[in-house]
């Protein structure tokens, strides 16, 4: 017999569809905010003011697409790592959009019936989404259990091997994070904050090739064991972290004022990019630790979902044994068959 496919089980289908529904209710509230107050100022929504708005609805439409894409990710790799970091993912976003309502408002100040007409749609989206986070839940226990053996099967039965693997599977799913919290910060910096002629919007255009290429290399390094780019990608890590800088920006008297309508979650979304990196490092020093101790060629082919073929064997013919020997060596019971995970 075989394991099931991709989404043949109950528990991958309605994973992957409760994720599925809540964003596209969770993206239709944000923009139905968007439509109205929109709508409603009219010429004014343009002005720097109000800018949080498009920018909540681009960070809620990046964050339920790189979810979903998460999702897949880790149904088709069988990864039960990265199915909690989705987790902790979705509770970040039932953070973040709870601060939305928030910071909206302090947004629409000088316009309160507008902010009154779309609160309702604002609180309806952490509602939905922390609904939807316990579900997720519950299938995700489903799911330990239908891939819990995936590690075994890749690895084998070697403690210490299943070890290194384990904080290998983490250091990617940190990568992937550290990708969108890297996105969400610059995103807001340059739709909400930074003006095209200043020289900080070009630094931080500049700074987006520099971190994908920071965060591709070391993706690469950890899987193919390459030494000399897992070293450089560490220095890059520990250079990445003076990013932390900017809290000082958001909330000095100088420059507090540019940031004052999205300082809360800027100051989230970069403290929480700072402490990825620096599990990142943490975790790449450990990997680094474990290159050439066997792990190569379970890294390299990884565990994609190409169903487990499973072959009954008859331990009687193993061997070259017969029916009559294995009843000798059995107290004249004949050995049972078994199953073998090739």
């Amino acid at each position: 017999m075989a394991v099931e496919p991709l989404f043949g089980t109950r528990a991958q289908r309605a994973f992957i569809i409760t994720i599925a529904i809540q964003a596209i209710v969770v993206i239709t509230m944000v923009a139905l905010t968007f439509g109205i107050v929109h709508q409603d100022l009219g010429p004014i929504f343009d002005t720097a003011g109000y800018k949080t708005l498009p920018c909540y609805l681009a960070i809620f439409i990046l964050a339920e697409i790189f979810e979903l894409a998460m999702a897949f990710d880790a149904l088709r790799l069988r990864n039960i790592i990265q199915l909690i970091g989705i987790v902790l993912f979705h509770g970040a976003l039932i953070v973040f959009s709870a601060l939305q309502v928030h910071e909206t408002k302090d947004a629409l100040y000088d316009n309160l019936p507008v902010f009154h007409k779309v609160e309702p749609f604002l609180i309806v989206a952490p509602c939905i989404i922390a609904a939807s986070w316990l579900v997720l839940i519950y299938w995700i226990g489903q799911l330990y259990g239908e891939f819990g053996w995936v590690i075994f099967h890749v690895v084998g039965a070697n403690p210490k091997l299943k070890s290194m693997y384990q904080y290998y599977q983490i250091l990617i799913c940190l990568l992937k994070f550290d990708f969108f919290c890297f996105v969400g910060v610059t995103m807001q910096l340059l739709i909400v904050v930074l003006a095209s002629s200043s020289a900080e919007f070009g630094i931080t255009i500049a700074a987006i090739p520099v971190v994908l290429l920071l965060l591709a290399g070391c993706a690469y390094a950890v899987q193919r064991e390459v030494r000399w780019l897992m070293i450089a990608s560490l220095v890059m890590m520990v250079a990445s972290m003076s990013y932390l800088y900017k809290l000082v920006r958001f909330y000095e008297p100088s420059s507090q004022g540019q940031y004052s309508s999205t300082r809360a979650t800027l100051t989230v979304f970069t403290i929480v990019a700072f402490l990825l990196l620096l599990a990142s490092f943490g975790v790449g020093i450990k990997c680094y630790n474990d290159f050439d101790k066997g792990l190569h060629e379970s890294k390299t082919h990884g565990q994609y979902y190409a169903p487990v073929k499973m072959q009954v064997i008859d331990a009687f013919k193993m061997g070259g044994m017969s029916e009559r020997q294995s009843s000798y060596f059995t107290g004249g019971a004949p050995l049972e068959q078994r199953i073998s995970i090739e």
